[in-house]
């Protein structure tokens, strides 16, 4: 098996979210509380970054629960809000750009919020050294399930073979959690709670189905609210740590490597080669997609920066 959760020092995690989906508003609570925005914490300034999640002051802060504080802190690390290293909190470059007040998208009112929030949660090719992956279940479910059809029940297994063969202790009780809770991201249930699946944040992305009591369906085909600058991005994203050294990539790459925008994204064929096709007017030229002799690959004639790309998702 190929792919980021088969990397030799690759450490998957399934908890942390306190068995919470990840709702509306809590990245952009997590972005205020850590970089001071909301009131004063009563700590010194700093140490505020480091135990701000820990101090009795966040319940009041973000409004909610212990364990929803501690659910906060898990989906702003896991989707590449916040940066923990060297005993430290930081706003990551992406969190810093989207979620501040004035930032692109505070209130995650845009869809390129929605679908980027997705990808740092079950894309890329490899994760950077200050992240830490708290979403083994989406990558798996996203990269790893090529069936259109899935239960949950044949997930756990998989799931429990996976963390068998790696040498995990993870016990069969962690794994459900993690399972409903991924499955309650992007669908609702008869028996969940309607205010758990109204705000959740990746309901409205349909890239999920119910199909019976315990089987789902992927839904593959063209995503008409993905749009072409949050594609990039992913795709900037996905090659900078695929293939960081290549001017090109080839199109099989981009639509069926594990870890790609075409599989996370679960496009077809067609709807990838649009977006290439795209890239060049929306770059200048700067990606532009060619198919020649039978080869289809995009050629990078000059790099785009991460941040640059990510501003042409709010375009």
């Amino acid at each position: 098996m190929r792919g980021l959760l088969y990397a030799e020092n690759f450490r998957p995690l399934f908890s942390g979210h306190e068995t919470f989906a990840l709702r509306q508003l809590w990245l952009k609570k997590a972005v205020e509380l850590v970089s001071g925005s909301l009131a004063d914490t009563g700590m010194h300034r700093k140490d505020r970054a480091k135990n701000v999640f820990a101090h009795d002051s966040a319940i009041v802060r973000l409004g909610v629960g212990k364990n929803m504080v501690a659910s906060i802190r898990h989906w702003s690390t896991a989707c590449d809000v916040i940066n923990e290293g060297d005993g430290q909190l930081a706003l990551s470059p992406f969190g810093t750009a989207v979620f501040p007040q004035g930032g692109l998208d505070p209130y995650s009112e845009h869809a390129s919020t929605l679908w980027l929030v997705h990808w740092k949660l079950a894309g890329g090719w490899e994760i950077p050294k200050r992240r830490t992956h708290r979403s083994a279940t989406w990558y798996w479910v996203f990269n790893y399930i090529h069936e259109q059809s899935f239960s949950s029940r044949g997930l756990l297994k998989v799931l429990g073979e996976y963390a068998d063969a790696r040498g995990l202790s993870i016990s069969p009780a962690t794994l459900k959690r993690d399972v409903e809770v991924c499955l309650r991201c992007y669908v609702s249930r008869p028996e969940s709670s309607f205010d758990d699946f109204a705000d959740s944040m990746l309901g409205e992305l349909g890239l999920i189905t119910t199909q019976g009591r315990d089987e789902y369906a992927l839904h593959r085909g063209p995503k008409p609210t993905l749009t072409d600058g949050a594609f990039l991005y992913a795709l900037l994203e996905f090659w900078q740590s695929y293939a960081p050294q290549q001017s090109t990539l080839s199109f099989e790459t981009i639509a069926y490597e594990i870890g790609s925008p075409g599989r996370v994204f679960k496009l077809d064929e067609d709807s990838v080669a649009a977006r290439l096709i795209a890239l060049e007017t929306m770059t200048k030229a700067r990606y532009q997609w060619s198919d020649s002799a039978g080869l289809r690959q995009v050629v990078c004639t000059k790099a785009l920066e991460l941040g640059e790309a990510l501003e042409l998702a709010y375009v």
